[in-house]
This record gives C-alpha cells, structure tokens and sequence, in this order.
C-alpha cells in the first residue's frame, strides 16, 4: 500500500518512523516532510491547504491511505475532501475536529453529556468577559477558542495576568476574537489517547507533557518541551475512569448527532480530588507524546490507523513495550516567541547511545547543511527499564547534539523520577 503522510513535525517525523515499518507499507511519502521524514519516505513538495491538490497526488501515486497529522487540515475539513473524492484517510471530519478546532464546542459537549470538565463560560465580547474573570478572581484559565498551536490557553495566577491574556486574544492575536474563561483546577495533568472508529473505542495508552518552558514548570506555557510515557500517575483505575466517563460519552454524542469520530483523539486530563476532568481535547496524535509512544508500540501502526477508518477496531488489540520512553525537546533561542532560525545543527552524526531515535521537528537543509528552523527543534528519545534510565539516556544523546542559542528543560520526567 502507498501511503501519504501529512505533516512536517516531530510528530509526523514519530509516525512515520513508525509507518515505515509495517510490512503492509510499499511507499511512503511525506508532505512536505521533513529532513529527518526523508530517511524513511519521500517527501514531497506539496501545498496541503490545496485539498484539489492533494486529490490528484493521491491519483497519480495511487495513495491507498492518507495520514492526517496535524490539527489544521482536519480542521480545514481535509478529511471530508478525501472521503469525497474516494480516497481512504485517517482523522477525523472537519465537524468532529472541532473538538479541538473550538474549546467553546467541546466544553458545550460537556455541559450536555455530564463529562466531568472545570466549570466555565463562552464570550465573544471583552466586557464581558474582563467582567466575568473580575467576578471570578484568580486563579483562572482564560483559552483562545480556535487554534492557536498550544499558545492559546493562559493559566492565569493574577487578575493582571488574565486581563492580559483576553486583551491579547482581542487584539486577534488568535484570529476571531472569542475565549473560554474556565475555573482553575487543581491536580497533576496526564494526556489518555484512544482511537475510535465512530462506535467502537480502542485505549491506547499514556504520557505526561511538559507544557511549561522552565524548569520545575515555570514560565510561559508552550507547545510542549519534552513528555514521557506511560505516565505513573494515571492508574488502571483513572484510566478506566477517564475512558468510561470522558472519552466513550463524547464519542457517543458525536455519533448521536451524525457526525462520528474517526481517528485518535487524545483527552488532556487534570487529576484532581473527585477524579479525572477533562481539560482539553486534541483531534490528533499529541506532540511531543507521539515521540513517546511510537517507540513503545509492539503492534503494527498502519494495521491499527486502517482499522480506525474501516469501522474494526473491536477486532484489534494493542502491545506496548514495558520499557519507559522520554523524548528531551531542543528548541532555538526565543522560543516559544520569536525564535532565530538558522544556526547549523552538530553532533547528529555522534554515538547517541543505545535505544535512542532523534526525531526532527524543526529542521531544514541549506547547502547540504542541517539547520535549526523552527521552535522545537529535535526530540531526543530514549527508551529504558525506568523513567530514571530513559532519562539518563536522552540528556547523555542531548549533551552530544549543538546548535547557537539551542536550549532544553533539564527536568523532563522529574514528577515520576
């Protein structure tokens, strides 16, 4: 089977790492791909805003299935398309994205369905809300409704801090100009990832992000600067918890109103006193998680991906590696504002150790050389018999890897080592 990728990320760079070794895999290309995608598929320079585009690649290459990496294609309804046109795909519709696309819509699922959620309020005005988060006091939460590539939500400590935060969104730092003002919650956070094929839902497994940019989670909140997984906090029993009461009812109310889920959908979880709540819903594999789980995965990635869009997940079943992985994020200098790009990137080509794979999230290749061009620029992965050795590993294959003004956390997987 030939398959397309979508994507350019860690994460995409993660599940095709992955993908390249299903035995029912013949060609595998990556649009656009990346440096690191190149050693396992081919990339190819295609605009997947272009959905009519994407169409005829998967025409002329005879493309069996299509993988949707990122949110904002299946946002942009890029499944939908495909689905038209004939052509098999893996994500979710652009109705059903929208449990990522808008906090707004999923919190209102939440209210109907009982699933357990931090108590909140929609605002298209500034009034309203500056009014509201007055009323409230801090601590509280104040997210951007639409995408905002995990820059959107603002766990303000301070009423200054959440005034600011709705004035950024105002001054369309995020597009349109609406929020979701929630309650603070207490508690550790972990991220629960599932895939469902629209009736049946098949647990995967666990992670801990790292969303704050320092050490000992402190300053700004990011896209996420390292993760480890399973995650120890989320016991069989939350786990059972977080399945029963958040994930299956949501999965049942979007097929209740004609619109199934299809794809991974990856529950952000906070872990407070009266049991899991859901924070937030991705509408895709997480990143950097994706960098954690793939490593883990005994059972064939594509087999698994298929049967979510055909409708047989309750004929599967998943195998996990018991070993631990870690994945360390470096990131250029700025991020995660304005970052400088550019800097050549050394020590790729060292011995990094055993059981560690570097997955590019933000690379390019100028005049033959590998350069750092985004934010988060590698995920430096390990795996080991515990989070401690995982950990070891990844800063020992860290350490050997440079590029000017690169930087990372130094305490990824501190909670559980």
């Amino acid at each position: 089977m030939n398959v397309l990728l979508i994507g350019s990320g860690g994460r995409e760079h993660a599940l095709a790492w992955a993908l390249s070794a299903s035995p029912l895999l013949h060609s595998l290309y990556c649009a656009p791909g990346n440096p690191g995608m190149a050693k396992v598929g081919t990339n190819v320079a295609l605009d997947v805003t272009d959905h009519a585009a994407v169409i005829r690649f998967c025409g002329e290459n005879n493309i069996g299935f299509v993988v949707v990496g990122p949110e904002a294609p299946l946002v942009a309804g890029l499944v939908d398309d495909l689905t038209q046109a004939g052509i098999k795909s893996f994500g979710p519709t652009r109705y059903a994205a929208q449990l990522e696309g808008s906090k707004g819509f999923t919190k209102d699922i939440c209210r109907n369905n009982n699933i357990p959620t931090a108590a909140y309020e929609r605002f298209t005005a500034l009034d309203k809300a500056l009014a509201y988060v007055r009323e409230r006091g801090a601590p509280i939460v104040i997210k951007a409704d639409g995408l905002a590539a995990g820059k959107g939500v603002t766990v303000a400590m301070t009423l200054a801090e959440a005034e600011a935060a709705l004035r950024d969104i105002w001054d369309g730092r995020f597009g349109e100009a609406s929020c979701v003002v929630e309650d603070f919650l207490e508690g550790e956070e972990a991220s629960f990832f599932v895939l469902s094929d629209g009736v049946n839902v098949l647990p995967l497994t666990t992670a801990q992000d790292h969303k704050r940019l320092g050490d000992g989670d402190t300053g700004p909140n990011t896209g996420g600067m390292g993760a480890y997984s399973p995650a120890p906090c989320m016991t069989p029993a939350l786990t059972a918890d977080a399945l029963e009461k958040i994930v299956k009812p949501t999965v049942r109310a979007l097929a209740a109103a004609g619109h199934p889920y299809k794809g991974v959908l990856y529950a952000g979880l906070m872990l407070t006193r009266d049991g899991p709540q859901l924070i937030e819903y991705n509408a895709r594999f997480g990143d950097p998680e994706t960098q954690v789980l793939m490593p883990r995965l005994k059972s064939d990635l594509l087999t698994l991906l298929l049967a979510s869009a055909d409708g047989t997940l309750d004929k599967m079943s998943v195998r996990w590696k018991d070993e631990t992985a870690l994945t360390v994020c470096l990131c250029s200098e700025g991020y995660p504002g304005t970052v400088k790009k550019g800097s050549p990137i050394k020590g790729l080509d060292s011995d990094l150790g055993v059981d560690v794979e570097v997955f590019h999230a933000g690379t390019a290749t100028k005049d033959g050389v590998l350069i750092a061009n985004g934010g988060r620029v590698l995920n430096v992965t390990a795996l080991g018999k515990s989070v401690k050795e995982a950990q070891a590993r990844a800063y020992s294959a860290v350490d050997k890897i440079s590029f000017a003004g690169g930087f990372c956390r130094r305490d990824i997987g501190w909670r559980a080592s």
